[in-house]
């Protein structure tokens, strides 16, 4: 691989993504809609060709892949557009992929897995979405697999680290950094999966290196489990935050979601608080070798520096 394209670049894994590819000397493209936040994120940056567009416009999308050896799919669109949007958009990433010969890499979450049997899901594992949006993410999965791009989907947990604005962790720290009231989504005392961006980044880069990887599903775990009161417990002895941290549950949602469209959204999702779905690295580990991990405690506290500098 000597160029890559990155879509979804500022995001949360898509600029763990840039950053992963620019270390192993890969030339990058990376593509958002904005050109503010690209500059922001990336000037200057050696090896980075910035490419604000709009990737539902065709020739935007070829445009930006004309050169690449791999498209890496790192585009997070809000839960409210994913029925209408995330079918045409996978339709545009592969009609570009197959004009330019790229190959295609697809960074993927938990939700087509469905409901946790509680032990560890495997890449063999039967998918039984539990909800819309995992019935959506099947789809779009086998349409990927029907095509003639090669492809390969990675299935991460929850993000977190460095530039992960939009995810779960980040709204905890958030507010402990305001120093006002601060909550964590879900049930505090329950072991739950995330993943720490650069140790993703890594993973998925090293699998994108290998052609035999495309074609196939992937599991990239984090580091193991960890309770929402550890992860507090690390946050308070960063912070000296003394407040008590509220639990956001699933009637709170669904009372938002009255006021806010994308709170509503997130209902149907709560059961992975409550059931978490915990992946297996067996299969990476047997062709690839060991999956990246930073320890919690690490990822954390490093996460929390990064927020702190920015204040």
């Amino acid at each position: 691989m000597k160029k890559a394209l990155v879509l979804g670049a500022t995001g949360s894994m898509g600029y763990a993504l840039v950053q992963e590819l620019v270390k192993r000397n890969v030339e990058v493209t990376a593509f958002a809609r904005g050109e503010e936040r690209l500059r922001a994120f990336f000037a200057n940056q050696n090896g980075v060709t910035l490419f604000p567009g709009d990737m539902f416009h065709p020739d935007s999308l070829d445009q930006a892949a004309a050169d690449a050896d791999v498209i890496f799919h790192a585009v997070n669109l809000p839960y409210g557009q994913w029925e209408q949007k995330l079918p045409l958009l996978t339709d545009r990433l592969l009609a570009a992929a197959q004009a330019t010969g790229a190959k295609l890499v697809v960074v993927d979450n938990v939700y087509a897995y469905g409901r946790s049997n509680g032990q560890k899901v495997t890449e063999e594992t039967p998918k039984q979405p539990a909800s819309k949006k995992g019935k959506i993410r099947l789809q779009l999965e086998q349409t990927i697999k029907q095509s003639a791009v090669p492809a390969l989907i990675a299935h991460f947990p929850d993000f977190y680290g460095p530039h992960a604005g939009n995810t779960l962790l980040h709204y905890t720290m958030q507010g402990i950094l305001s120093g006002k009231k601060a909550y964590f989504v879900g049930n505090q005392q329950i072991e739950r999966e995330y993943i720490y961006t650069p140790d993703g980044a890594k993973a998925l880069v090293e699998l994108a290196l290998h052609d035999f990887a495309y074609g196939q599903n992937w599991n990239i775990p984090g580091s193991g489990v960890i309770s929402g009161a550890e992860i507090i417990r690390i946050l308070r002895e960063a912070s000296g935050y003394r407040r008590r941290v509220g639990t956001v549950t699933k009637p709170m949602l669904r009372f938002l979601g009255l006021f806010d469209k994308m709170m509503s959204e997130m209902v149907e999702m709560m059961y992975l608080t409550e059931q978490p779905v915990i992946l297996s690295g067996e299969k990476y580990e047997k062709f690839i070798g060991k999956v990246p991990m930073t320890a919690y405690r690490d990822g954390i506290l490093q996460t929390w520096n990064w927020m702190t500098a920015r204040r």
